[in-house]
Formats: structure tokens, sequence, C-alpha cells
């Protein structure tokens, strides 16, 4: 008898072993691909504009992040650059990775970086298949890993941590797992200032399921333990940059004064108006055309349009999806920094899986070859110089 116990038991593991397997390699193979890809055009891009590897994947936000790893943060505000302007969890983990497997601070930013895009790549085709099946979550794995802005898995970036705590809060909120929604979004609000869109996330979830079942329900009201916990993350960075610097505004005031960031509904309208002026036949003599406003412009383009297309889907996407892609939206859109580039839209991943799921065919064929193009085009430029941020 127990022989048999023991036998049947070591079949079910196999048999969930195996499902596992076949679950997982189709996004493990894309992502290798793509991985791959990216670190030959790093070396490429090395050998022809003589920078070191390092110093491409590691360039832009990448040298902040490794100068907090290393060295902390300032005791006090400044309207310089400084690295305050960035939140403390990426650098952290990329600080224990480093100590538990006595790595160089900058492959363990790597590390995270990579392993996080992997997580990500597998939350978000399980997110797909919820809303469109299965076949249309191999679509949008393939153009997750081929977008521009999946670059930022292979550099030292916040992205790699935040995408995956992002994914798996909305597939707990999904499944009305809402304190481990909960505990998901607020480690992900200790990443960065964008990571706020979350708590609305979390909000429309929970708003959603009180009204479907009425405040009297006791199971509805434990959906508020979500956005509840939520913003926890992002109040205990506060609390830390007040003790430290005396002023909970610290990451504020760093991005406003040393990086220019203002939040504005003008935003678009202001770099349309600097682009047009930089294009004019006056200046092609000795202006160069900023290549972030022209593909920051082009990917405000991108998301409207998917915007429209997540409209919509909306029976299919759920709410509380459509709530964080509305949040990255807002914050890109009205950014007078950072607009709507490559990684902003690949955080607000609902448009890009949308996009995956309306093409189909040739159709989707076309879309993968001319992202790929781009991924290859623009990470070159990213990774050299300072004429493109990811």
């Amino acid at each position: 008898m127990d022989g048999r116990l023991v036998t049947s038991t070591l079949a079910r593991r196999t048999a969930r072993a195996s499902q596992i397997w076949r679950e997982l390699r189709f996004p493990l193979a894309v992502y290798g691909v793509s991985r791959l890809l990216l670190i030959v055009l790093g070396v490429v891009d090395s050998v022809l504009q003589h920078w070191s590897l390092t110093s491409e994947l590691s360039n832009w936000d990448g040298v902040w992040y490794l100068a907090l790893a290393r060295h902390g943060y300032p005791t006090h505000v400044s309207h310089l650059q400084t690295t305050l302007g960035f939140f403390p969890l990426y650098p952290m983990t990329m600080w224990l990775v480093a100590h538990v497997l006595f790595l160089p601070m900058l492959e363990s930013g790597l590390v995270v970086s990579a392993i996080g895009g992997l997580v990500a790549t597998i939350l978000v085709q399980r997110l797909a298949a919820r809303w469109w099946g299965d076949a249309a979550a191999r679509r949008v794995v393939v153009l997750f890993c081929a977008f521009p802005g999946s670059v930022v898995f292979s550099m030292v970036y916040s992205e790699g941590l935040l995408l995956p705590l992002v994914a798996g809060c909305l597939l707990a909120l999904g499944s009305r797992r809402w304190l481990l929604a909960g505990i998901l979004a607020g480690i992900a609000t200790a990443i960065g200032p964008d990571a706020v869109a979350v708590v609305l996330a979390c909000a429309v979830a929970s708003f959603v399921e009180i009204r479907r079942h009425g405040w009297r329900d006791r199971s509805a009201l434990r959906s508020l333990v979500a956005p509840a916990l939520a913003p926890v993350g992002i109040a205990s960075v506060g609390a830390f940059f007040w003790a430290w610097t005396g002023t909970p505004l610290a990451n504020f005031d760093a991005q406003r004064y040393g990086w220019g960031e203002r939040t504005t509904p003008f935003a678009l309208a202001r770099e349309v108006r600097t682009l047009s002026q930089e294009i004019s036949l006056s200046h092609f003599d000795y202006h160069l055309v900023n290549l972030n406003y022209i593909v920051g412009l082009a990917g405000a383009v991108f998301l409207l349009y998917a915007l429209v297309l997540v409209a919509k889907q909306r029976r299919a996407i759920t709410p509380e999806a459509i709530g964080w892609t509305l949040g990255i939206a807002f914050l890109s859109l009205t950014s007078q920094y950072t607009p709507p580039n490559p990684r902003l839209l690949i955080t607000a991943f609902p448009v890009v899986a949308v996009v995956a799921f309306r093409a189909t065919g040739r159709r989707f064929t076309l879309l993968v070859a001319a992202s790929t193009a781009l991924l290859v085009l623009l990470s070159a430029v990213t990774y050299v110089g300072i004429a493109l941020r990811p």
C-alpha cells in the first residue's frame, strides 16, 4: 500500500512538473533569445563605439543606481543631480544580491534586472491568457520581449524589479487574494514614484468588488486590505527621507531641481513646440535634434492608439489592469522630462499586450519585425553616449 502511495505521489509530482515546464518553456525561449540579441548588440556596439560593455549596460539611470548601492544617499537636499532622485529598494536588492552571491555591484544589478524581466514575462503571459486565451498570450510574450522598452531588462534599471511585482499584484487582485496583492503593491511602491499607479489599480479592484457584493458583505470588505497596504512602500520611503534629510519630499525636490522634472498637462504641447524649433532650417547648421522628443512623441501616438484598443477590450482586460495602465499613461503624458518613451510604454504593459492581441497572422509578423528593428536601433543608441534615454 505504501509503495503504491509513493508511486502515485511521484506520478502526480512528475505530471505537475511536466505541466509547469510546458507552460514555462515558451516564455523562457523567447526571453532568452531576446536577451542574447541584446548581448550581441552590446558587444558589437562596444567594438564600434569604443565603449566598454559594462558602461553600456549601466548607462543612464544605471550610473545613479550603482552610486546609490555603493555609497548611499547624501544627508541634505541640493539643487544638483544626486542619488536622492532615486528610490532605495532596487539598489538595496542589488546590494543584497552582491553580498549573497559575491558578485560585483554592476553584475548583481544586471542579475536582478534579467531575472525580474523573465518573471515579468511569465506573469504577463498568464495575465494575457486570462484575458484572451493561450494563443494570444504567446503573441503577447513575443511582442513584450521584442518591444524596444525591454532593453531595461538588460540594463541596471529598476523595471526588472517593478514589473514582476506589479504583474503579480494584478494576478493576485484578479484571484481576490487581497493580502498578497497589497503586500506586492506595497513593495512595488518603494521602487519608484511611477509605481504609485499600482495604488490606483488596487483601489479600482476593491471598488469593483464592493460594488458587486455590497458594503455589508464582509468578504468584499476584505478587498480594502489591498489599497490600504499599497502605499506603504512610498510612505516608508518618504519617512526615511524625512529622517535622513529633514524633508519627506527629498526625492521630489531632487527630481524637480536636478532633472527639471515637472507634471504639467501641457507636456506634449511643449515637446511639439521644442521639436519644431529644433528642426527648423535656421537650426540645421549647428543644432542637433533631441531624439528623446521624437521617440517620446511617437510613443505618445502609440500610447493613445493602444488606449483606444484597451477601451474596446474593457470587458476582457480586468479593471485593475486598466487602472494601472491609465495611471502610468497619465504620469507619462504629463511628464515634462520623461515622455511616453519605450521604457514607460512597457511599464504600462497592457498597452503592449492589447496591440499583440489585435495583430494576427501576417500583421503580427510585420509588427514583431518592426518592433525588433526598433529594439536593435534604439538600444544601440541608448547603450552609448547620452543621446537617447531607454
